[in-house]
C-alpha cells in the first residue's frame, strides 16, 4: 500500500528531518560563528589576574575577527566569573556549556575551579583547552579532552634548581612553602631536583595560606645558615618572606616558581625584591621592553584597555592564538573530533613572548615542561637564562 503525502504533511516532514539532522550538528560552531567560553576570577582574590587574562583573550579575538576570522567564521568570547570559588565555577560551566552552547572552554583560571568544572564540560564533549594553572591534573590522568600548556610548578623547580644552585655554588639549600598542594608541589620539585645532585634540603618550613608574618620561618632559615632558599610562595608571601629576610640582613639566593613571576612583586615589594629569581614560561610585556614586537603589542594592549599588560594578559592572548591555529587547520568542518585530530599532531613554535616549543600527540597532553629563569633587576623582571632542559 502506498502512502501519498499531501501538501499539509510535507512541510511537517521536512521540518522533522531538519530537526533530526541538527541534533548531530557541532555545538558552538555555526555557519559564521565559533563560541569560546572562559571562566575567570573577576571578583575574588585573583580578580586582577582574571581581568588581565580576559583582556588578553579579547584582544586576540578582536585581531582574528578583524582579519576575517577562522575559515569564514568569527570568534565570540563568552566570559563567566567564578570569584575563584569552585562551586561558582560549576555554575559558570553549566551556563556556558548548556545555555551558551560553547564549542570549547579556554584559559579557565585556577586548579580547584578547573577540577570542579571539567566533569560538566566532558559530559557534553567540550574540550578543556590550556587552562591557566600549572597543576598536573590539567593533563593527568589522561583524557582526550584535556590540553595543558603550563609547565608544572614541580617541573619548573625540578629543572631550574640544580642549574642555579650550581651557578651560585650553593651548599645549604632550604625551602619555605605554603602548606597546601601548590606549596607542596614546589617543595617536591626542589627535592627531586636536589636528588640529581645527591643533595637534600637542609631545612624546610611551611606557613598557612593567608599568613602575613614570616619572622619565625625566616629565623629558622637563618639559623640553618641557608645560602639558597626555594620559595613555594605567591605574591604577598613572596614579598613578606623576602622583605623579612632583608630586614634581618639574611640574603641567600631566593628562587620562586611562576606563581611569583608577576610585576606585582616589584611594584608592591619595592627595592627589597631586587635579586629574586623566579621560573617563567612567557615574558612579562613591559611597555618599554627592548624587544620591539613586545613593546608594540604592550602599547596596543594599553591603548585598548587603558592599563599595562601583564604576564596573565599574555597567557590569555596566546591561548586564543593557539586555539585559532588548530581550528584553522581543522578546516571548515570544525568539530570536536576534527579539532582533537589536529591537536594530536600539533606543534607550536616559540613566539615573540619567548614561549618554549610545544608539541602535542595522541598520548601527550602537556605541550612543554620547560621553563627559564628571570631575575628582578632594578625593579623589573629580566630574563637571565635559556630554557632549562632535563
Amino acid at each position: 500500500m502506498k502512502v501519498k503525502l499531501n501538501r499539509f504533511w510535507a512541510p511537517a516532514l521536512v521540518a522533522a528531518l531538519a530537526a533530526g539532522g541538527s541534533a548531530h550538528a557541532q555545538q558552538g560552531v555555526d555557519k559564521d560563528e565559533i563560541r569560546i567560553g572562559t571562566i575567570q576570577d573577576l571578583s575574588g582574590p585573583l580578580a586582577g589576574f582574571g581581568k588581565q587574562s580576559r583582556n588578553g583573550m579579547q584582544l586576540a579575538v578582536d585581531e582574528i575577527n578583524e582579519q576575517g576570522g577562522i575559515n569564514g567564521r568569527k570568534l565570540k568570547l563568552l566570559v563567566e566569573d567564578s570569584g575563584y570559588d569552585p562551586k561558582k565555577a560549576v555554575l559558570a560551566a553549566q551556563k556556558l556549556v548548556n545555555q551558551d552552547k560553547i564549542f570549547i572552554m579556554a584559559g579557565h583560571i585556577g586548579t580547584a575551579q578547573n577540577m570542579a568544572a571539567m566533569p560538566v564540560q566532558f559530559s557534553k564533549n567540550v574540550v578543556n583547552f590550556m587552562p591557566i594553572t600549572a597543576a598536573r591534573e590539567m593533563y593527568e590522568p589522561f583524557h582526550k579532552l584535556k590540553y595543558s600548556f603550563a609547565a608544572t610548578y614541580y617541573d619548573q623547580i625540578r629543572l631550574a634548581l640544580p642549574k642555579l644552585a650550581k651557578d651560585k655554588g650553593a651548599k645549604k639549600i632550604c625551602a619555605i612553602y605554603q602548606d597546601d598542594e601548590f606549596g607542596l608541589e614546589v617543595m617536591r620539585g626542589a627535592e627531586a631536583g636536589l636528588k640529581t645532585m645527591n643533595m637534600e634540603l637542609v631545612e624546610k618550613t611551611s606557613f598557612k595560606r593567608g599568613a602575613t608574618d614570616f619572622s619565625s620561618q625566616v629565623a629558622r632559615m637563618k639559623a640553618a645558615d641557608c645560602d639558597f632558599v626555594v620559595l613555594g610562595t605567591i605574591i604577598r608571601e613572596t614579598i613578606g618572606a623576602v622583605g623579612e629576610a632583608r630586614k634581618t640582613g639574611f640574603n641567600p639566593t631566593f628562587l620562586g616558581s611562576s606563581a611569583a613571576y608577576t610585576d606585582l612583586i616589584h611594584k608592591l615589594g619595592g627595592k627589597a625584591m631586587d635579586g629574586v629569581y623566579a621560573t617563567m614560561t612567557v615574558q612579562n610585556p613591559y611597555t618599554d621592553e627592548q624587544s620591539q614586537p613586545i613593546r608594540f603589542w604592550a602599547n596596543k594592549y594599553k591603548t585598548k584597555f587603558n592599563e599595562d599588560p601583564t604576564v596573565f594578559s599574555v597567557y590569555g592572548y596566546t591561548i586564543i592564538q593557539s586555539f585559532a591555529k588548530a581550528a584553522q587547520k581543522a578546516g571548515t568542518n570544525l568539530n570536536t573530533d576534527s579539532f582533537i585530530k589536529v591537536m594530536d599532531s600539533m606543534t607550536y613554535e616559540p613566539d615573540m613572548f619567548g614561549s618554549a616549543k610545544a608539541t602535542y600527540t595522541a598520548t601527550k597532553r602537556l605541550g612543554s615542561d620547560l621553563s627559564r629563569l628571570s631575575q628582578i633587576q632594578d625593579g623589573k623582571w629580566k630574563v637571565v637564562s635559556d630554557y632549562v632542559a632535563p
